[in-house]
């Protein structure tokens, strides 16, 4: 039988119109005095990750109509890799919802007419059976409406609970939503939405084309791509997300699963509070990394005390920097040399001696450092290769790898590199560090390669290494070319 198409469409109009005020809004604290007697309705306003709703200011409950459709839409999970997401709101995570402790929300949930299955929402905020599930099962081109009292305060999952249940979120349908507390979260600057998730395809990390989804790499819980917000590069470069110095953070934190607990940590930073697991009373301080299950939740706050870019990553660490859970927060202002100074000298260590020498030695030709004695010496090919190869592998190997073909759509390949064609640029982004998308050989990368703290002697013998090796052209990079473009 062929369904009626009774489609609602979303109100997308209403959602555009509030959009532009979620990177800078102030958070305004509600009075203390809090009704409980739902009066009123207004129509949430939902955005796309990493973006979070304004605070609300109320100081009483509503009735709040959501509006959230589902859709399948085919889109990038990486870099020339092509996938079939399952949405809720045409992206990956799903719109984040917020609400109030007391409010009444009507939800209505739309299935696109394109859609070629049925789909339905089970929020974990919810007091009822299958968290609404029972109540929301819409098949393509219909909508289905339901309520629920928004009784206990906390960020809450919610996802498809469509059988197959594992089927429906490993193919995107997850999202959050904040139930806020009736007297508000304390002030921050900013708050942003991030939810790691993993993502099971045929082929491996980086195969390009459509990839279909692997039923048994997800029952053997063995993830093709471990991502935040839907895909790799979702928030580095000119995604990454922004703050200035002084500025109070909040992270809502998500994990949709459907397998892997997450170890969300942010390099170069210490969570201040942590809401553990979701709910609304802060239950640790200055907390390293803390741990999200799948189909749970945390929220994080800090404050950021000095500029530069902070890592996001899962610690469970390979994922982050071989299956994509990788993310930027970049901090600008002024420095405080007090807190972080940079680095202020380096030295040249050759391990202890016998008699108690700390170690700190006058560096060789033959450990891959620069002397005195070397800057002033017109040093030979050789002599500059033997050097340049004790550097790289120190140095540039952990990235570049020992073949020098870098790590598919994370780290750009030295071998055979057409970026090096431009000496001058590869200098400078040897002496000067490299930030956002950079395309190699055809392919585009997005990540941070840091300045690296070489003289110019030491600049030379590793840049003349690598032209040297690999399959590149050969040549010599001299000590005189690396100075010219170090000013």
């Amino acid at each position: 039988m062929k369904l009626k198409n009774t489609y609602y469409p979303m109100l997308a109009g209403i959602t555009i119109l509030f959009a532009i005020s979620f990177l800078t809004y102030p958070f305004y604290g509600c009075s203390d005095s809090y009704s409980t007697e739902v009066s009123g309705e207004e129509v949430a306003v939902l955005t796309h990750a990493p973006y979070v709703p304004s605070p609300i200011t109320r100081n009483h409950p509503t009735k709040v109509i959501v509006h959230l459709e589902t859709s399948e839409v085919v889109r990038e999970l990486s870099e020339g890799v092509e996938y079939t997401f399952w949405t809720f709101g045409g992206e990956v995570p799903g719109k984040f919802i917020r609400v109030k402790e007391g409010d009444l929300v009507e939800f209505h949930l739309h299935n696109h007419q394109s859609s070629k299955m049925p789909h339905n929402i089970d929020l974990h905020a919810v007091t009822g059976p299958g968290g609404g599930a029972a109540s929301s099962f819409t098949a393509p081109g219909y909508s289905s409406v339901f309520s629920f009292k928004a009784i206990n305060s906390g960020l809450y999952v919610y996802h498809c609970a469509t059988a197959p249940v594992g089927l429906h979120i490993a193919n995107g349908m997850y999202g959050l939503i904040l139930v806020e507390p009736k007297e508000g979260l304390p002030k921050v600057d900013r708050e942003y939405y991030v939810m790691q998730s993993e993502f099971y395809t045929d082929g491996d990390f980086g195969v390009s084309g459509l990839q279909p989804f692997n039923q048994q790499k997800a029952v053997d819980e063995r993830p093709s791509y471990v991502v935040f917000n839907g895909s790799t590069g979702s928030l580095v470069g000119e995604k990454a997300i922004q703050a200035k110095v002084g500025e109070k953070i909040r992270l809502f934190i998500g994990n949709g699963g459907p397998n892997l607990i997450s170890s969300f940590h942010v390099i170069g930073e210490i969570f201040d509070n942590v809401y553990g697991e979701g709910g609304t009373k802060i239950n640790q301080n200055n907390v390293q990394t803390t741990l999200v299950p799948a189909g749970g939740s945390s929220i994080v706050e800090f404050k950021v005390d000095v500029p530069g870019t902070l890592i996001l990553v899962d610690h469970s660490i390979f994922r982050a920097f071989n299956k994509g859970a990788i993310g930027m927060l970049k901090v600008s202002g002024d420095e405080d040399l007090e807190i972080y100074s940079g680095k202020q000298r380096e030295e040249v260590y050759l391990g202890s001696t016998n008699n108690n020498d700390p170690g700190l030695l006058k560096a060789t030709l033959q450990s891959g450092a620069s002397t005195a004695e070397n800057s002033n010496k017109k040093m030979s090919k050789e002599e500059l290769m033997a050097m340049g190869k004790n550097l790289y592998t120190a140095t540039c190997q952990a990235c570049h790898q020992v073949d020098g073909k870098g790590l598919p759509n994370v780290f750009p390949p030295l071998a055979q590199s057409d970026y090096l064609k431009d000496k001058s640029k590869t200098i400078k982004t040897v002496l000067k560090g490299l930030s956002g998308e950079v395309i190699v050989n055809g392919k585009k990368y997005n990540n941070i390669m840091p300045p690296q703290n070489f003289d110019d002697i030491q600049t030379a013998a590793v840049l003349t290494y690598v032209y040297n090796n690999f399959g590149n052209s050969g040549g010599i990079i001299s000590k005189e070319e690396v100075a010219k473009n170090r000013k």
